[in-house]
């Protein structure tokens, strides 16, 4: 009889601790998800052709991504998931021709370029 009450309610207890309970109007706290490097259009606005690697690193901190193959290109990538679900992503490619900015292209649009 107590084997088979303490086999119940160890049985009840691993099936409570599966599953919570949904209790309509509460939903869990879902935390905003960002990745890469955030470039807003104020950032992009300080950019001039012309400027050097360091001055750019300067201004919009260190690219997300740099290829060994295209060492004359940076790029900045960012994505966002807000706590409702709704994503933002953008993506802004720097090229560099020795050593100085020569244009830029993506999603923010630079001043500089006449976009």
């Amino acid at each position: 009889m107590v084997r088979t009450a303490l086999a119940c309610c160890l049985l009840l207890a691993s099936l409570a601790a599966c599953g919570v309970p949904r209790i309509p109007g509460i939903t869990p706290y879902q935390p905003e998800i960002q990745q890469g490097n955030f470039v807003s259009q104020e950032m992009i606005g300080q950019v001039k052709p012309g400027m050097t690697r360091e001055q750019v690193r300067f201004l919009l901190g260190t690219p997300l991504l740099t290829d060994i193959f295209h060492a004359d290109r940076w790029d900045y990538v960012y994505w966002r998931e807000g706590e409702n679900g709704k994503r933002e992503s953008r993506r802004v490619a720097l090229f560099f021709n020795d050593g100085k900015l020569a244009r830029i292209e993506g999603d923010v649009a630079s001043p500089a370029t006449g976009r």
